[in-house]
């Protein structure tokens, strides 16, 4: 539970502070003295009675009653503190920088436990163990560096891990960014990250706090309280950017080995972000160059223009672009003309706009004016501006500071002349702004930012579903174990899903008697093995009745068959749709085109059921094969709002049937007469 004690507190001890400021403790006492903390300020040591000018006590007994406590002890020596801290001294919030906890031993993960039994029965909140601490605009409660500077406007930035805090700070720094608070939550054992974000959402100010919010997560330990708060933060206008490390097996041991965590599969955490609306890094860097793009004015499309003086950052920066499914448009016709006539020749206007290495401050502000106020469809405006070396850039960078507060198009400046323009780039960021050094790290993060959907619709409907048939069909079932063709049938006819004609059997001649009905081509599937292909069970474009009872003959010798199922030969472009059960989040849901695509190039969207339609089309548009969905090269597409719509009843159908783990409609055939799963599995739990 976070409370006031652990935000603002009115007093602060230090258990092992010192004067030695080269140790955890030492560095904590001057952290705070140096941030100017305004409350009382008391120190325990056993062995000193003054700390860097601060009265020091031997034992915790004899403090005064006191609200927040920052412990930096041997783990074994935290108990008894803890205890006499929270029963005598009236403690509500406590720190606990120590490590040698949970994420060690066993032993030391009991210690924990009882740790947090005392903090729990004092209604007091605990932050780590096994952390740096928190700092923000009221005091700076932690034993690293660098400290960065603090406004109220800056980033909320909550991480698991301490020393990964500290690298995302210094990539910050460089770009400028300021920070609101910055907490290390460490093993979580009391709060977590979805904890901290919890007491945002309940407690946001819209006048006062932050709406920036940047997460690195090791653990997630509520998906529905991550979820819920995220998502709610950003309708009130917030935006968040998030890492969760972790989602692979080397990851994942990692993780553990660090701070004890269970990491989750990296289907699930994609899902749940693209619900929540948060926009999902996988490097510091892009971490803080998203973090850094939602301090400037929102971008409301994806038509950039691109101002430069030096022509290869430019065309690097249009491919990340254009790569991120963004859009450097072609600029021509009269107005074009008009602004190359205001620049130097040699000048190109086209889009990127170079204006040379010779153009001057007013040249950029020209183009700048031009992208701002003449060129129709423009969105945002990126400008590149260095220097060789040769000349200072206060002019050309006071123009771009101006044009950023005066023109209602987001600005992107990338300057990236840190070393030669040093003095002048520190001069552009004090002035408030941020700075993209890379045009490419840029140009990716804005693709992340502008393809991150906007927080799932929190309706549930039942779009078709027959809730009580499902039900009825799930409570039937004896077992657990793959179900059979006719109940997997069923299931998906009680979602309103359209299946292929089919027949099974073990008599060949009523096989033969169906094919004749339905007409040739047909197919034929073993029924019983769960991989048919892997065994050969699987013949196509069967034409006659005697190729069907050849493969009848040969499918029935298989391991394991107990029947034939023969349908129809539909062709037209196959879909994949699919599902699994993820501990915590629920059923995550896949959708792609199938074969090549999903086998070999894994061109697979996720998502969390169950799903609206906005997160539907999202996860569609989201594919790489999606220009072949829409239709390409004279090839017709396939009706998407159908493809929505099975998306959307699968999502139902597994809300309300939790007992299943796991399914895979596979292929799901797109033909002119609509979509058609014609194969399908599904495994249940009961």
């Amino acid at each position: 539970m976070v409370n006031r004690e652990l935000i603002s507190p009115k007093s602060i001890v230090v258990v092992g502070g010192s004067n030695n400021i080269h140790k955890p403790g030492g560095r904590l006492v001057r952290n705070l003295l140096d941030g100017n903390y305004k409350g009382d300020l008391y120190v325990v040591n056993a062995k000193e009675t003054d700390v860097q000018g601060v009265r020091a006590y031997h034992d915790v007994a004899d403090i005064p009653e006191t609200e927040l406590a920052i412990i930096s002890i041997p783990s074994h020596s935290c108990l008894p503190v803890v205890t006499t801290l929270a029963r005598e001294k009236g403690v509500k919030a406590f720190i606990i920088i120590s490590a040698g906890f949970g994420e060690e031993t066993h032993e030391g993960g009991v210690l924990e436990e009882q740790i947090l039994q005392v903090v729990n029965e004092a209604g007091a909140a605990l932050i780590g163990p096994n952390c740096i601490g928190i700092m923000n605009t009221h005091y700076h409660g932690v034993f690293t560096q660098p400290i960065p500077e603090f406004h109220p406007e800056g980033v909320d930035f909550i991480s698991s891990s301490g020393g990964t805090a500290l690298f995302i700070i210094e990539s910050a720094l460089i770009k400028g960014l300021r920070f609101s608070s910055v907490w290390s939550v460490g093993n979580s054992k009391q709060i977590g990250v979805e904890d901290v974000l919890e007491y945002m959402d309940r407690h946001f100010d819209p006048a006062t706090d932050s709406r920036i919010k940047m997460l690195y997560i090791e653990q997630i330990k509520d998906p529905d309280k991550l979820l819920y708060h995220a998502s709610s933060l950003i309708r009130k206008g917030c935006r968040i950017t998030a890492i969760k490390a972790g989602s692979t097996e080397s990851g994942k041991r990692a993780a553990s080995s660090h701070t004890g965590a269970i990491a989750s599969s990296d289907s699930a955490v994609e899902a749940l972000f693209r619900k929540a609306g948060i926009v999902r890094c996988f490097s510091r860097e892009e971490l803080t160059t998203v973090a850094s793009i939602f301090t400037l004015k929102e971008v409301r499309g994806k038509n950039c223009a691109i101002v430069t003086h030096a022509g290869g950052p430019a065309v690097m920066l249009a491919d990340a672009l254009s790569k991120g499914r963004l859009n450097v448009p072609n600029l021509n016709g009269p107005i074009a003309e008009e602004l190359k006539g205001k620049l130097y020749p040699g000048a190109a206007v086209g889009n990127p706009i170079d204006i040379i290495g010779t153009g001057t401050p007013e040249h950029l502000a020209t183009a700048i004016d031009y992208c701002e106020q003449r060129f129709e469809g423009i969105d945002a405006i990126m400008v590149i501006f260095g220097s060789p070396g040769l000349v200072k850039l206060y002019d050309a960078y006071e123009v771009l500071h101006k044009k950023m507060e005066e023109c209602e198009k987001p600005i992107f400046p990338v300057l990236p002349s840190i070393v030669t323009a040093g003095p002048e780039v520190q001069s552009f960021i004090r002035k408030g702004h941020v700075n993209f050094s890379d045009e490419v790290t840029l140009g990716t993060a804005l693709a992340r930012v502008l393809n991150t959907p906007r927080p799932a619709s929190t309706d549930i409907q039942l779009y078709g579903v027959d809730v009580p048939e499902v039900r009825r069909l799930i409570d039937r079932l004896p077992a657990s174990g793959y179900l059979s063709p006719a109940d997997t049938r069923s299931l998906l006819k009680a979602a309103n899903i359209p299946l292929a004609e089919e027949h099974v059997a073990s008599d060949k001649e009523e096989l033969v008697a169906f094919a004749r009905k339905i007409g040739y081509p047909v197919v034929a599937k073993v029924v019983g093995p769960v991989h048919k292909s892997d065994i050969g069970g699987v013949a196509l474009n069967i034409r006659s009745d005697e190729h069907l009872l050849l493969e009848c003959d040969r499918m029935m010798q298989l391991p394991g068959v107990t029947g034939i199922l023969v349908q129809p030969m539909l062709r037209g472009q196959e879909l994949f749709l699919g599902a699994k059960y993820e501990d915590k989040f629920g059923h995550v849901v896949f959708c792609g085109l199938g074969g090549i695509f999903v086998e070999v190039l894994k061109d697979v969207s996720y998502g969390l059921a169950p799903l609206s339609y906005d997160e539907t089309y999202s996860m569609i548009h989201a594919l790489r094969g999606y220009p072949i969905i829409k239709g390409t090269r004279g090839q017709a597409g396939i009706d998407e709002r159908q493809y929505a719509d099975l998306i959307v009843r699968l999502s139902t159908l597994l809300r309300f049937a939790k007992e299943i783990k796991e399914m895979d409609i596979n292929p799901l055939v797109a033909t002119p007469r609509g979509l058609f799963a014609v194969d399908a599995r599904i495994r249940i739990e009961k």
